[in-house]
Order: C-alpha cells, then structure tokens, then sequence
C-alpha cells in the first residue's frame, strides 16, 4: 500500500505564490497589492478563460490564448498599456518604447529594432562571456560559505548592460544610475492606491516624490554620456549607445534626439538587467532544487565550453541549458502581470469590454493554467524540448505581437552564457530553510535572495 502512494504521489513542486480564493474588495486588494502584486489574482484564473470583477473600476483577468491574441495582435490599438503602468514607469523612463503608444512609439521600434539584430546580439557576447568569468570567480572566492546568488546575477547582468550600453565609457557612471534605478523601484513601485482607483497622473504619489532626486541625477549622468559619445565617435565594437546614434527611422528619417536617447537607454538598462538577472537567479534556484536537471545541465555544458566561459557560438549548442531558462521564465516570469486600458467597446471570450476597463494578462496564472499545462506547478525543463508544441499566447515571458520585448535574443544569449558558465564550474545546491519566496511589485523577485551552496567540481 505505502508503495503504491508513494508512485502516484506528485513529485514535490518549487515555490510558488498562493493565490486568493475570497474576493478582496478595494482596500483588501489593496494591501495585497503593497505586499505581492501576484497575491490578487484568484486562484480560479489557472483554471478558467477569463475572471471578472470590479475593485472600485471593472477588471478582467485573460488566461485564454484566442482572447490574448486578440489584445496584443489583432486589436492591439484597442488595448494601451494601462495608467497604472505609465504612472509607475514614466517618472524613470519617459515616453521609450515601453512606454509609448501609436506613431510615438512605432518610429522608435522601427528606429532601434536593428540595434537587436543577430549580428549585433552576437558581437556583444564577449562582454557577456567575460561577465560570466568574473561571476564564477566571485563565487569561487566567497566559498564554501553559502552565496546569494541572485544578488551575483543582478551585479553579473548589470555589468553587460553597463558595458554594452556605453563601453566601459569613463564619462559614464554605471553606480549612480545603478543606485537611481535602485531607489526608484524602491520608492515608487508600490502600487498607490490612486493608481488602483484611475487617479489622473498630476495627483502627485508620495513614493514618486521620495525617489525624485534618484531619477533626477540618473537622467544626469545619461545625458552627459550620450553627449560626450555623440562628440567623441564610436571606437571599436559598435555598443548600443553607438548603434542607436546611428540608427534612424527607415520611413521618415528620423533620428533620436538626446532625451530619446537617454529614455531608451534607460529602459535597456532597466529592462535588460534586471529581468534577466531575475531569470538567472530562479533558474540556479531550480537547478539546485532538482539535482538530476542540474547533473544533465552540467554534462551538456563541459562537452560545448572550450575555455572557462560560454561563448555566443556555444549557444546553439546548449539546447537543455536553453530549456531550462525556458521553465524558469514560465514559472517566474520577470513581468508576471500586465494590464491594459480598454478604449472602445470589444468581446473577449463572449464577454462585453466597455471603454475604461481594466483588461488584465495575469501572465503568472497563464504559465500555470491547468488547461494548458500538464503539472503546471511543477518543474519540467522537457516541455521546451520541442518549442513548437507550445501553444502560441500561452507562454509569454517576452510578451507577443507588435510589442514583443525588443531584446529578447539578447536576453536569451546572456542567460544561456551566464548559467552554462556557472553549472560547467559548480555544484549548487539549496541552504535548508532558505527558500526563497517569490514577490512581485514591479517584477517576481526572490525576496530574501537565493542562498545556495556552490561546490567547484
């Protein structure tokens, strides 16, 4: 008998966020969002197309792919970010792409799209290898002590984006933009009530007004940078800075002036470090969770590296290392919700859509929906064996449509570098009682970091 329930038993599943089974109501939701944005969404979202309710304005949660599609494809206009979004971001980030909507922002995603091409992504990962090396030192030196790794990987991903934004530029000063976005997200990336009640954007938040005199002196330091390149020329390997000073909009001609540039930049930099930090820190957090993934990681990487890191011809040829990275992002996706403002009447799964509503892709609740994932919970690096068997707007880490994250290669190459690099030189496993707990404000960070044992093998 005991033999039999242990076979059938389902294999023990990573951390995960509980979600709400009881209605909240405004102020209850409110305070849930404060603490872990993820902790609103009902628990009925993995389990049907689509929730609706009303949390002082009317919202919908989407989980069905059709009705996603039809959001960020075939109506995309229909469906801005919402002002919770612009209100959070814009004070860091100005009208970038991120943010930008319509013609405003289709002339900066035709101007920059070529800054991400496979040529360019690639003549980069040399900076990301040599981040890599480094990464794999300090952890070799902090032995045998356990090491939060996650705080290594947002140092580790700060360092590429720094480099390949500016160079190693010495008029740039990679802390003090670092500190400002710090202290940004700190201050002003819990969710106001106001913004939760669709106050207009010149009600002035508190957080916002805290982190103020962080964002001020960022802007600062990018704008001096972008003038003294535009003075001084490119030198050697194109960077992004270089690249976008270039680049202009193929149908109008038009080219980025100094506050678009730093915008931009700003968002790379926001965007392209943290996010991929936080897919490197849960996909070590996995690796040491099941040691059997880790071993085959490991196999896989020592027979591709020729030298003491990955390198951007290596990634090719690192499918399973690829998967894993691929499970990490469905089961801790860096944007694990994002809303939309609904501006003319629509249907989604036979729904009504009046104008104003909040029309919500709760992406963590898609990547575990019982409808479209076998085990939803549970870590299976395998299901990306095959990419095309994945349903498309069912998996969503980047986004889709038009608005597809515009760096996503870049991401993907630094993650596969950067863990291939570390698996092929250590063991990790887990420190007992030092999970780490998954919490979004603005991302799905690991609060509390992620504490592991490194073993050099």
């Amino acid at each position: 008998m005991t033999d039999a329930t242990t076979d059938t038993a389902p294999p023990p599943a990573p951390v995960r966020v509980p979600l709400v089974t009881e209605p909240l109501g405004v102020l209850g939701s409110l305070r849930a969002a404060r603490e872990n944005v993820l902790s609103i969404i009902p628990e009925i979202a993995t389990r049907q197309p689509m929730v609706s309710g009303r949390t002082g304005k009317r919202w919908h949660m989407v989980t069905d792919p059709g009705a996603i599609r039809r959001m960020l494809l075939e109506n995309l206009d229909n469906y801005p970010k919402s002002l919770v979004t612009k209100n959070l971001l814009r004070p860091a980030i100005g009208d970038s792409l991120f943010i930008a909507e319509g013609a405003h922002w289709r002339w900066q995603r035709r101007t920059a799209a070529p800054v991400f091409s496979h040529r360019n992504v690639m003549n980069l990962a040399p900076v990301m290898s040599a981040a890599a090396a480094r990464s794999a030192d300090r952890i070799a030196d902090a032995g045998p002590r356990a090491v939060d790794v996650a705080a290594d990987m947002v140092r580790t991903t700060f360092d590429v984006i720094a480099d390949v934004t500016f160079s190693g530029d010495g008029t740039f000063d990679a802390d003090a933009v670092h500190r400002g976005i710090d202290a940004y997200i700190a201050e002003a990336g819990r969710i106001s009530l106001f913004d939760i009640l669709g106050f207009p954007d010149w009600v002035p938040r508190p957080g916002r007004l805290m982190a103020g005199g962080a964002v001020k002196e960022m802007k600062r330091v990018a704008d001096a940078a972008v003038e003294a390149r535009r003075a001084r020329g490119p030198d050697g390997v194109p960077d992004l800075l270089d690249l976008l000073l270039e680049g202009e909009d193929p149908e109008t001609k038009r080219r980025m002036n100094t506050p678009e540039l730093r915008d931009n930049l700003l968002t790379f930099i926001v965007a392209g470090h943290e996010t991929t930090a936080l897919t490197l820190g849960w996909s070590l957090y996995l690796c040491a969770f099941d040691q059997q993934v880790q071993d085959r990681a490991r196999a896989e990487a020592r027979a591709v590296l020729s030298g003491d890191a990955a390198t951007g011809e290596d990634v090719a040829h690192l499918p399973f290392i690829r998967q894993i990275i691929d499970e990490a992002l469905r089961l801790y996706p860096p944007a694990g919700m994002v809303s939309r403002t609904a501006m003319a009447p629509d249907t989604l799964c036979g729904r009504e859509i009046r104008p104003g509503d909040t029309v919500i892709i709760p992406i963590y609740a898609l990547h575990r929906h019982h409808m479209l994932w076998e085990a939803p919970d549970t870590f299976r690096p395998d299901r990306f064996a095959d990419r095309k068997a994945v349903p498309r707007y069912a998996y969503l880490p980047f986004g889709d449509g038009p608005r597809i994250c515009i760096g996503a290669s870049f991401a993907l190459q630094e993650a596969v570098i950067i863990l291939a690099t570390l698996l092929a030189r250590f063991r990790f496993t887990p420190v007992p009682g030092r999970d780490p707990d998954p919490v979004m404000i603005i991302t799905l960070r690991p609060q509390g970091g992620v504490w592991l044992m490194a073993e050099e093998v």
